[in-house]
């Protein structure tokens, strides 16, 4: 069995469709096809229906398909155990929105010139699906919000950044934060974001009872908003924010309750120790942080 087979399965699980596989693995739709189609034959049995450009995985490919994972990480482990040096391979980095824009393309060029060999692919995601990655093996090593939750003693994590909360409003408007927020159009950062709930706290706190025009999960839009004068917002003191903030000013919230830290978080035992450990130097390097277990 074609371990590249393995790899057009579950391209086509997680895309969706047979074309959408083939783009991701540069390869014609009729190449993926064959394949699934040899892989039946292998294990006599249906692994998709198709219903027009969609398919659906049968359960016997759904029972296969941690196995079929499991399997492809350990091939892609071969050539990084013949490798003494420890950096060939594959390496799948998480990263959420702040970090796929100000961290990663900052470290991913470095890293290529010590790495050279690795295989990289970057999975960009919310820091609640990236956590849920990282616990189901399905990516190394993640950028992300810390969790609000207690982190299990398999994974290990270290603190990136910690970010204040902050209000940020357009140049024109004035007052403390309270009068602000009493007669401004709010934009919430979403609560369902582990970001969001530190500013959804605040307001708790503060006995703030304020309806939002709109919820988002995306600080880079609601930056672009606060800056048009659509409204204000409380959000953490995120990577691009002095960047975007050519219209805002902003009022710090000091207290460290309000937090967020952005956290660098892999397994305790990681698949490629060697590749994670080359990429935590990188990240560290950029922000001086501290190990956690």
């Amino acid at each position: 069995m074609d371990i590249k087979f393995l790899q057009s399965l579950v391209a086509v699980i997680d895309e969706g469709s047979i074309a959408a596989a083939a783009r991701s693995q540069l390869i014609t739709p009729a190449a993926v096809s064959q394949r699934i189609l040899s892989l039946e034959q292998d294990l006599n049995c249906k692994l998709f229906s198709r219903a027009g450009h969609k398919v659906k995985p049968t359960h016997a490919c759904l029972n296969i398909q941690s196995r079929a994972k499991h399997l492809i990480a350990q091939s892609q482990l071969l050539l990084a155990d013949i490798d003494e040096s420890g950096l060939s391979g594959s390496l799948n980095i998480g990263a959420n929105s702040t970090a796929l824009t100000g961290m990663i393309p900052r470290l991913l060029s470095p890293f290529i010139e010590i790495a050279p060999n690795a295989k990289l692919r970057v999975t960009p995601g919310t820091s609640i699906d990236l956590y849920q990655a990282l616990l189901a093996d399905d990516i190394d090593i993640a950028i992300m919000v810390k969790p609000v939750t207690p982190i299990p003693k398999s994974l290990r994590y270290w603190v990136l950044r910690s970010e204040p909360l902050m209000l940020i409003h357009h140049n024109n408007v004035k007052g403390s934060i309270e009068q602000i927020l009493s007669t401004q159009s709010y934009i919430q950062y979403d609560p369902h974001c582990w970001g969001g709930l530190l500013a959804k706290q605040y307001l708790q706190d503060n006995s703030i009872n304020k309806q939002s025009m709109f919820d988002l999960d995306s600080l880079e839009a609601i930056t672009q908003l606060v800056s048009e004068s659509v409204g204000v917002s409380l959000v953490p003191d995120w990577i691009g924010l002095k960047a975007a903030q050519l219209n805002i000013s902003t009022k710090l919230i000091n207290d460290p309750k309000y937090q967020r830290e952005m956290i660098l978080m892999s397994a305790y035992h990681p698949r490629s120790p060697k590749l994670v450990d080359t990429f935590l130097k990188l990240a560290k390097s950029e922000q001086a942080p501290s190990v956690k277990n």
